[in-house]
């Protein structure tokens, strides 16, 4: 499985090469935290690899960090949502101007069949514990995951839809990270879905 994965990956990044045309020349990428976050991190495994020799887990980690630092170098420097699960999902963005919460973003929710606005940051999606995502195992061994958040790179444009044999949640790209709830993040990550529709979801910026 884990062996298709890198291979779907790959694919992914391939085609992307063909059809798109770097957008951030006249930005100051290097100084983009997802930018120096990656880079950072892909060095650290790369000499990894070097040092260890090549594993499944270290080749994997290699092909997404590649993937994401493709993403940022030729991809717009704001990400999109597109939701073709059939529900509702929640989504993070930009937490609005007025508000008195210490995260660095908030919750939206995105109707079935829209996706977020081209101008509006849509930084990743909100996953409650009782909903299956593909790709996404348990933490430390658990039965079964809490809550967590499902981060995207800017210039990232994800989808996600639901298998109508397994019922999971699949994303076309893999995450940049997936942070649980009660993680050292500055994200807002509630322990159960009505905690987070408690707090009074707006719906987010939709692209017309």
């Amino acid at each position: 499985m884990k062996i298709f994965k890198i291979a779907v990956v790959v694919l992914l990044f391939l085609v992307n090469l063909m059809v798109a045309q770097p957008s951030w020349a006249d930005k100051k990428l290097t100084e983009s935290p997802d930018y120096i976050e990656v880079t950072q991190a892909l060095d650290t495994i790369l000499k990894q690899k070097e040092t260890e020799g090549a594993t499944v887990e270290n080749v994997e980690k290699i092909a997404d960090l590649k993937f994401q630092k493709y993403i940022l170098e030729t991809g717009e420097n704001l990400g999109q949502c597109r939701n073709e699960t059939g529900t509702a999902i929640l989504v993070y963005g930009q937490k609005p101007k007025k508000s008195y919460s210490t995260s660095d973003n908030a919750l939206y929710l995105l109707p079935s069949g829209q996706e977020t606005d081209d101008e509006w940051d849509c930084d990743g999606v909100y996953l409650p514990s009782d909903v299956k995502v593909a790709g996404i195992d348990p933490v430390d061994g658990q039965q079964s995951r809490g809550a967590v958040a499902y981060k995207i790179v800017d210039g990232t444009r994800l989808i996600a839809k639901t298998n109508p044999v397994t019922s999971e949640i699949e994303f076309n790209v893999p995450p940049a990270k997936v942070f649980p709830a009660g993680d050292q993040t500055n994200w807002f990550i509630p322990d159960t879905l009505q905690a987070a529709l408690d707090t009074g979801i707006t719906k987010a910026p939709i692209d017309d």
